[in-house]
């Protein structure tokens, strides 16, 4: 009977989902949006023939800010659906304005320009920015949340 017992909460223990924690305990009135909570800067460039970037690892509940850099070299942009599902957005920042949007699926640059992204990862997954259209493997990163 105890047997059965352990064996069961091993069962348990082994197929429950591994729970992440933020990047710091102590995070004070801030919350998930403490300094001490934010993880290093994903960097996409957006430029003609060029690969966008690394691909890079989040971990849910951390806070991360995602910038996107075209040179003007083409009309090009950046989608990633799945991404932008599995993330909670607090503002992207255009020319120094900040859009606090619910949702949204891509950015298009026509012209040179940065844009900044602050989020907190939240789904666990394998995302994929890319360029719409594009199948090169240099033409998007991969993004994993855990």
């Amino acid at each position: 009977m105890i047997r059965r017992l352990t064996a069961a909460i091993v069962a348990a223990t082994l197929s429950a989902p591994a729970m992440a924690a933020p990047l710091c305990d102590d995070m004070g009135f801030a919350g998930l949006l403490a300094a001490c909570n934010r993880g290093e800067d994903i960097n996409v460039t957006l430029a003609s023939g060029k690969p966008l970037g690394e691909d890079v690892v989040l971990q849910s509940g951390a806070y991360y800010t995602l910038v996107i850099e075209a040179d003007g070299s083409a009309e090009l942009a950046v989608e990633g659906a799945s991404f932008f599902r599995a993330i909670w957005m607090n503002e992207i920042v255009i020319n120094k304005i900040e859009v606090r949007p619910m949702a949204i699926d891509s950015i298009e640059f026509d012209k040179a320009g940065v844009v900044e992204m602050s989020f907190i990862a939240i789904k666990p997954g394998t995302h994929v920015l890319r360029i719409p259209g594009s199948t090169g493997e240099t033409q998007q990163i991969k993004i994993s949340i855990q």
